[in-house]
């Protein structure tokens, strides 16, 4: 696992993840809006060369060899 960075909701996105990544990203951001996310923040990883992105509350955004994306809610 290499680390990337972090970076607060609402806050721009690094510019290595492609498009999807982003819009799962813009997605979770969305459904947590009505929350204080003020003090919440992203941890961008990768594994094996591809990006796990961490969100404070236990969200996960990982990117799959096929290029898919999915969403893990810390709930569920």
């Amino acid at each position: 696992m290499q680390l990337g960075t972090r970076w607060p909701v609402g806050g721009d996105v690094p510019e290595r993840l492609d498009a999807a990544m982003r819009e799962a990203i813009a997605g979770v951001e969305a459904d947590v809006a009505h929350l204080d996310t003020s003090a919440w923040r992203w941890t961008l990883t990768w594994l094996e060369s591809r990006p796990v992105a961490e969100l404070d509350d236990g969200t996960i955004v990982r990117q799959a060899a096929d290029g898919s994306v999915s969403v893990k809610d810390p709930t569920s």
